[in-house]
């Protein structure tokens, strides 16, 4: 069976000269949920209207299935659910009449009851689009997607701005597309979301995919499975952990040196130590502290996460704009 989307060198120029995508190559099997995360301007959202046949690549091959957008355009269109960051619906339609006029657009659409039913918008069915709640709309412009029946839905950072609720409805939705068979492309900026809904993924940044594999991989390739981050006085002149501190280059050497220390990074304000053995490593960084004489002002421990890996990879964090 062919993957379910492939992508080979895939390159994108504006202009001649802003690269959008550079050599961006792809492949995600049937039934998978893959994830794509970069910060804001990686290449995301190009490299996705690409894979989803609305803008022409510069070069490189696309293939949905095994075909390419050259072959069959409109078969294709049938394959594929999209559901974007903000779908403009018109207010003055009911939920049932949009479904009804999205269904409209396809040869074999599901029937809008079962549609309204899987995205508990059954009650809201006669409601105007305009007096729909954020969460409401946002499952709405999933309907829209799924009424097609297809076989990869396209999800653009498809919980933004929702409710803890509302989130967990949509992911629980996202799961039973997968159950049945579906593939799913999902952006997303939450990497929670990442990790609980993700087979495999990737982390795309000026145009590039600078990291791959399932978030379990990903998060032990850090080369850690604990972080401790902390912050140290310095009595009275500026903290050790400041960036750009006359102590600070000396200072991460020194935390460098510490046992089970895998890396070390500044993160907000704190230093963070991407550790194997938290055990060993806490100890005998109370001991430099206390052998200084300085002041420990913060100290936590917790797991490694995606996040992480997006940090050390990008410098930045995936929510930042």
């Amino acid at each position: 069976m062919p993957a379910a989307i492939q992508c080979r060198d895939l390159r994108k120029t504006y202009d001649g000269k802003v690269e959008a995508v550079r050599g961006l190559s792809l492949e995600i099997q049937v039934g998978e949920c893959f994830g794509l995360l970069g910060p804001n301007g990686a290449g995301k959202t190009t490299t996705i209207e690409i894979l989803e046949g609305l803008l022409a690549p510069t070069s490189g091959q696309v293939s949905i299935f095994g075909h390419s957008w050259h072959e069959n355009e409109r078969e294709m269109r049938e394959w594929l659910g999209i559901s974007l960051q903000e779908t403009r619906l018109s207010e003055k339609l009911s939920v049932r009449e949009t479904i009804e006029l999205f269904a409209s657009f396809y040869r074999q659409p599901r029937s809008t009851g079962d549609v309204l039913e899987q995205l508990q918008l059954t009650e809201k069915a006669d409601a105007w689009v305009g007096k729909l709640s954020g969460g409401q709309r946002q499952r709405l412009a999933v309907a829209t997607a799924l009424v097609s029946n297809p076989k990869i839905l396209f999800l653009d950072e498809p919980t933004t701005g929702l409710d803890p609720q509302s989130r967990r409805q949509l992911w629980d939705i996202i799961r039973s597309f997968q159950r049945s068979g579906g593939t799913v492309l999902l952006t997303t900026h939450y990497m929670d979301e990442a990790e609980r809904l993700c087979d495999r993924l990737a982390i795309v940044d000026h145009g590039q995919i600078i990291a791959e594999g399932s978030p379990a991989d990903l998060i032990d390739r850090l080369g850690g499975h604990h972080v401790v981050e902390f912050s140290v006085g310095s009595n009275g002149s500026a903290p050790i952990s400041e960036p750009g501190s006359e102590h600070s280059a000396s200072a991460f050497e020194v935390w460098r040196a510490l046992p089970g220390v895998e890396s070390v990074r500044e993160d907000d304000g704190l230093v963070a130590l991407n550790v194997k053995e938290p055990h060993l490593t806490i100890p005998a960084l109370l001991d430099v502290i206390e052998q200084q004489g300085r002041e420990l002002e913060h100290l936590t421990t917790r797991q490694a996460s995606l996040e992480d890996v997006f940090v050390r990879l990008t410098g930045r964090h995936l929510r930042e704009e």
